[in-house]
């Protein structure tokens, strides 16, 4: 609330010494609020109504900026994070990381094991099918990760690391249990950003690159107690930490799903 007002006021502050110094004390003048009261006290007068009528209309107008907006970019020194609301599925002339599980399953369905079709995974899968995995698997060299999945002790793929798919950036995201369902500790999550950001720098090729909020959809585990905000606020300071940026102009995009626990005006605040 504090930082809300301060920018009102600025906003305010700019106005009205746009208007003091273009518009004559005459001006105010012809007002006389106080008929008793002498020229200048009804000059000042009508100059504080002014300044307070400015202000209401700067909170007005940040109110319904902070409401309707879709989007707000962070920057600093290195780096630029553009988080907006959408489709990461539909947006053009950038890298689009899509999470799968770390065994890179492609089934689509019901079953525990199976990609859910409403995921931004099961999406992408229904407009582009894969019919051969392990074929863009090798062909970006990726090597599996130690130890097999608890999953049917299938092959899998160390959370982070990316098969390139055309403007697409396959990732080996949640861990699975012995149901094939994916879980991700706190620190396992921690981790996985960071290795994400450094297959991010090698891949990028010069283009913005779009992620969702990870670790938000049917992902189990302890960070299935957080919230999308929570997650956000995590992926943020993950990247502002990382020493693998994108480079100036390319932008890092984090595309949010509008939903009841979320704001893009609270962002930072679980942290």
């Amino acid at each position: 609330m504090l930082k809300f007002l301060k920018k009102s006021n600025t906003w305010a502050m700019s106005i009205i010494t746009v208007v003091f110094t273009f518009i004559p004390e005459t001006v105010f003048g012809k007002y006389r609020l106080l008929l008793n009261a002498s020229d200048e006290a009804n000059i000042i007068l009508t100059r504080v109504l002014t300044f307070i009528t400015v202000l209401g209309v700067s909170i007005l107008f940040n109110t319904l900026y902070l409401c309707f907006r879709r989007s707000i970019c962070i920057k600093g020194k290195n780096y630029s994070i553009n988080i907006k609301y959408g489709n990461l599925i539909k947006f053009r002339g950038c890298k689009k990381v899509i999470s799968f599980d770390e065994c890179f399953t492609t089934t689509i369905g019901d079953s525990p094991s199976d990609i859910n079709p409403d995921s931004i995974c099961g999406q992408y899968l229904e407009e582009n099918p894969i019919q051969d995995m392990q074929t863009l698997i090798n062909n970006a060299q990726l090597k599996p990760a130690k130890g097999k999945s608890k999953y049917k002790n299938k092959e899998r793929y160390e959370s982070g690391k990316l098969v390139p798919n055309g403007d697409y950036l396959l990732m080996a995201f949640a861990k699975l249990n012995k149901e094939g369902l994916g879980e991700f500790s706190r620190d396992e999550f921690i981790d996985c950003l960071s290795m994400l950001w450094k297959e991010i720098n090698k891949y990028y090729g010069q283009k913005d690159v779009c992620i969702p909020i990870l670790g938000s959809g049917v992902t189990r585990g302890e960070i299935a107690a957080l919230t999308q905000q929570e997650l956000l606020d995590i992926i943020i300071v993950s990247y502002k930490l990382s020493a693998h940026k994108i480079k100036s102009p390319r932008q890092l995009h984090i595309v949010c799903k509008k939903c009841d626990d979320f704001s893009l005006n609270k962002i930072g605040q679980s942290i």
